[in-house]
């Protein structure tokens, strides 16, 4: 990137900070929480309030004799995939552990979404010796066009096992009932105990026996949620929380002597579903206090510094409007996970009174949180189109998302049932989608700042759940600041 282009970059966050008062960070935070209440399986509460959504895959698991019923839709499909549900449900975590006290009256509703996650969590390690890694044939599933409701595609569960093993997966859920565990621990102990036990035993099982599910399920994980990174990161990812859970020496060894195992490459600057590296410095440069803290400290900085647009080594591109950009699609799932490590790591800085030196640029810790923020005020409007890319948030946002239950008329509606190519009209149609899907982050934008809001374009128009995960920590953040 030129220096021209980096000024331009830097003149648009500026101008996005000018427009900070015109967002409501509060009203947004509630809808991306409110998100979750209609990516959920199973049987609804009397409490749901997206209430177009009903009860659905109510025999989940019931074939082998497997209670599997629960947990979230990753997506638009009708597939639970438990590695990007797991660490949907550690990012929500970690939002509260860090933002927690800026949520309001949103915590419940946020305690809500991560237990309706780790109540699913723990009926898939709920056999010993297995995980239950997937649950929906997804060829079966991204074939048909239904309503999570009506669905009559195989409901197949598939789990890793000490023959077939699964590291990733395993070491994945680990994180999340550690990180929830904390989470619970001042307001429900029982059950914060029983997420940690849980999570101890699952992160040894995932440490015994290695190997990726690549391997085992790669023909049904994959290309969906392929593991690209190696499960070496999950391990040391788990191993961190279950750190930052317990204080116990064993998990700090591990972290320490296992950290060399990770990509020496420029995976620094990569978080995400798969890869864990950036989360992992960040998080760790925290807990692991010692004169020489590599290779954490040193690395987290690089990250920094592969990310601040003025940098000499960025190693992310920024679209003319100023919005963080990585190659694949659902792009935003790259500025909310980023930007969220930006802002945590920002509050280290601070602590610490340091700032990054970045060849010639110094990055201060507010230099850190106004880039988190650029990102955020993007997604909610400050960007070429002055459109946001949460539905349901300002007068003009995604209305043809990528989503089955948000396209198909509701039960309610239309209470017949819809089959699997019965649902195509309404796929194709060029009508807004009937049901509001409040608080869907989309994929977002292309490099241009362009946006076709076409339900076929599923790289930019389909919503995720850890999409939207840790953008609930940097709204609850930038609601009180």
């Amino acid at each position: 990137m030129s220096l021209i282009q980096r000024l331009s970059v830097l003149g648009m966050a500026a101008m996005a900070m000018g427009l900070v008062a015109s967002h409501d960070y509060g009203a947004a935070l509630t809808k991306s929480i409110l998100f979750y209440e209609g990516q959920r399986s199973g049987k609804l509460p009397p409490t749901q309030r997206i209430t177009w959504r009903k009860d659905s895959a109510l025999r989940d698991g019931f074939e082998i004799g497997v209670d599997l019923v629960g947990g979230y839709y990753d997506a638009g499909d009708n597939v639970k995939f438990t590695f990007p549900m797991a660490f949907s449900i550690t990012m929500l975590a970690w939002s509260l552990l860090e933002f927690g006290q800026s949520l309001g009256t949103d915590l419940q509703h946020s305690l809500k979404a991560i237990q309706w996650g780790t109540d699913y969590l723990l009926k898939a390690t709920s056999v010993p010796g297995f995980v239950f890694a997937q649950v929906g044939d997804p060829y079966g599933d991204h074939n048909c066009w239904e309503r999570p409701e009506d669905m009559d595609t195989p409901r197949t569960p598939y789990a890793v096992s000490k023959e077939f093993p699964g590291s990733e997966v395993s070491a994945e859920i680990a994180a999340a009932l550690a990180a929830s565990s904390m989470v619970f621990r001042p307001i429900n102990r029982g059950y914060s105990a029983r997420l940690l036990k849980r999570a101890r035993m699952v992160f040894e099982f995932a440490d015994k026996y290695r190997g990726s599910y690549n391997d085992s399920l790669g023909p049904w994980a994959c290309p969906f949620y392929c593991d690209y990174s190696g499960y070496q990161d999950e391990l040391v990812w788990g191993a961190a929380w279950l750190l930052r859970a317990t204080k116990a020496p064993y998990y700090r060894n591990y972290v320490l002597a296992n950290i060399q195992n990770l990509d020496k490459s420029s995976s620094f600057a990569e978080f995400g579903w798969d890869t864990k590296h950036a989360g992992i410095n960040v998080l760790v440069s925290r807990l692991i206090k010692s004169q020489t803290p590599e290779p954490f400290i040193t690395n987290a900085d690089k990250f920094v510094c592969s990310v601040l647009p003025e940098s000499p080594i960025v190693s992310v591109s920024y679209s003319p409007g100023g919005l963080l950009i990585k190659p694949g699609g659902s792009n935003l799932q790259h500025a909310t996970a980023l930007s969220f490590l930006l802002l945590v790591y920002s509050r280290r800085l601070s602590k610490d009174s340091r700032v990054i030196h970045c060849g010639n640029v110094v990055a201060t810790p507010a230099r850190l949180i106004q880039v988190a923020r650029s990102q955020v005020d993007y997604i909610l409007g400050s960007n070429p189109l002055n459109m946001s890319y949460i539905v349901g948030y300002s007068k003009k946002f995604p209305e043809r998302i990528h989503h089955r239950g948000s396209s198909l008329p509701s039960i309610t509606q239309h209470p017949q049932h819809i089959d699997c190519t019965g649902g195509a009209t309404y796929f194709y149609t060029n009508n807004p989608n009937p049901n509001l899907l409040t608080g869907a982050v989309v994929g977002g934008p292309d490099i241009k700042d362009s946006y076709a809001d076409s339900r076929a374009d599923f790289a930019h128009s389909e919503p995720t759940t850890y999409i939207n995960a840790p953008l609930v920590g940097l709204l609850a953040y930038f609601k009180s600041h």
